[in-house]
């Protein structure tokens, strides 16, 4: 049995938001996560890039993997219901 987001949170690492089971959403409420500014010349889809407990922590995770924080708009992952 693989490994869900609601056990390792970096799991949900380029997955979109809504794609998240119920399972996971409930596990990952009130976490930070990371998605790309959109922009008409990227056009990025809308996939977790970072999360963690704080803003900080996502953007220790977007610099650990060479991408710049500053093309990153960060949000707090709400109950599903």
């Amino acid at each position: 049995m693989p490994v869900s987001a609601a056990k390792d949170p970096n799991r949900a690492i380029g997955h979109a938001p809504e794609d998240l089971t119920l399972e996971e959403r409930l596990a990952l409420t009130g976490k930070f996560y990371a998605l790309e500014i959109y922009s008409p010349a990227t056009l990025p889809l809308r996939r977790i890039e970072a999360i963690g407990n704080s803003v900080g922590e996502c953007i220790a995770q977007l610099r650990a993997r060479g991408l710049d924080p500053e093309n990153f708009e960060f949000s707090r992952l709400l109950p599903p219901y």
